[in-house]
């Protein structure tokens, strides 16, 4: 089934609390006839909308193509995480890639968060961007890879974070289940459809068209290319490529090396008055779990809570049950408290956990697989991928060389892959293996 119409209705955003208190605009036009562009950008979250807002801005006719809404999929509705670096250590980063590489990497990354907080500043607002993310970690083990991690960070790079005993750490994230962690004042959270409605906004000033309900069903390459969809077809000199855990089946190399997971979050009832009672500063929080807990709170002071494993393409029949029995785990005095919003989305994972950038063809290039990393990093590879198109290669090379390796199976296994893969890891994340 297209990933496109799998767990969601045409037209419309998940049904989270981004979406119930964020001003959508009017619908834009669905693309019909036929037309031309410098570029065709396929989907309209942060990596789609960064590569059109960097080509617009550079004089470049560009035309967006999004299959629903700006911000549909996991641009729109995620945890709203901004992290540091890739979902690989520095340390293993540099072993496996060599330092200059593991340095080029770093500095991206480093851009990534720049580029998105000097955005929110300048114009979203409205994303309520905050300063701060820690990382729990369940056994001493754990924390002590976390402490080398950051002292290596901190000697190598000059990247400061703190490390916090149990304690030390209970005492801001206030769950007795950790064993200390991290804090990292330099990521941070926000709110994610906000800032994919401003992108939007600011791409179009800037003079990108953006058409929504336009899933484009073919892609026909050449020196120019020919992208179809329901309404017509556009030609276009290059294309990007940017649909993550919601593309279809139009590019199977791409499909074959990012596999869509998909994630759910609660939001509770807004908790003024007691909101220090869970976290005692306004942060975002991740763990060490392979199937991650994630959670912060939002401008409302609602807590947002995200994670549960999901073995299958398709959402469960009941999500709220298992979502909120882990969240109240981690925080028992959580227990009663109401619960106003549930939703789900996907995100796409690489073999590595490193995004998969590629040039599928000589004037196609494609951005997916962050892995959980995506807030920030799929921002700076939609601007590297528009980089290289206006003859600025460095930064996409430097992410087109990243193992990512083909899923076993490839495009066809994906879905069983999927299935066997949750098992065992929600198992692990039990036993705490």
């Amino acid at each position: 089934m297209n990933p496109l119409y799998r767990n969601d209705t045409l037209g419309q955003h998940a049904p989270s609390v981004y979406a119930a208190s964020t001003p959508i605009p009017p619908e834009r036009p669905k693309f019909q006839g036929h037309t031309s562009a410098d570029v065709v950008v396929i989907g309209a979250g942060f990596t789609g909308l960064w590569a059109a807002l960097t080509l617009a801005r550079a004089g470049r006719r560009v035309v967006v193509l999004e299959a629903h809404r700006v911000g549909f999929g996991a641009s729109g509705r995620n945890g709203g995480q901004v992290h540091s670096g890739f979902n690989k250590s520095q340390l293993w980063l540099e072993k496996n890639l060599g330092q200059s590489r593991a340095q080029a990497l770093w500095a991206l990354s480093e851009g990534a968060k720049t580029q998105l907080r000097d955005f929110c500043d300048t114009h979203a607002p409205e994303a309520f961007f905050k300063a701060g993310i820690a990382h729990g970690e369940y056994k001493p083990s754990d924390l002590d890879h976390a402490r080398a991690e950051a002292h290596h960070l901190a000697e190598r790079y000059g990247h400061t974070s703190r490390i916090l005993d149990r304690e030390a750490f209970a005492e801001i994230v206030k769950s007795p289940l950790f064993s200390g962690g991290r804090l990292d004042p330099s990521g941070g959270h926000l709110q994610p459809l906000a800032y994919a409605l401003a992108l939007a906004r600011e791409a179009e000033a800037a003079g990108a068209i953006i058409f929504e309900r336009s899933e484009v069903t073919d892609l026909q390459m050449g020196s120019r290319l020919r992208l179809m969809t329901r309404g017509g077809s556009i030609s276009a000199g290059h294309a990007i490529v940017a649909g993550n855990g919601y593309l279809p089946d139009i590019l199977p190399q791409v499909n074959a090396r990012v596999l869509p997971i998909n994630s759910f979050i609660a939001a509770t009832e807004p908790l003024e008055d007691r909101w220090t009672d869970i976290l005692a500063e306004d942060i975002a929080v991740a763990d060490s779990k392979f199937v991650v807990n994630y959670y912060r709170f939002n401008e409302q002071k609602r807590f947002l809570f995200g994670g549960r494993e999901s073995y299958s393409i398709g959402y469960p029949k009941d999500i709220s049950t298992a979502l909120i029995a882990r969240m109240e785990r981690l925080f028992p005095q959580l227990k009663g408290v109401r619960v106003d919003h549930v939703w789900g989305g996907s995100l796409g994972i690489t073999v590595t956990r490193l995004p998969h950038l590629a040039r599928v063809a000589p004037n196609v290039l494609s951005g997916s697989g962050f892995s959980g990393h995506g807030v920030a990093l799929s921002g700076m590879a939609g601007r590297v991928m528009a980089e290289a198109i206006l003859g600025q290669d460095d930064g996409f090379a430097t992410l087109d060389a990243l193992p990512v390796p083909q899923f076993p199976g490839g495009n066809a296994l994906r879905g069983p892959m999927l299935t066997l893969a949750m098992t065992w890891f929600a198992l692990r994340d039990r036993l705490g293996v």
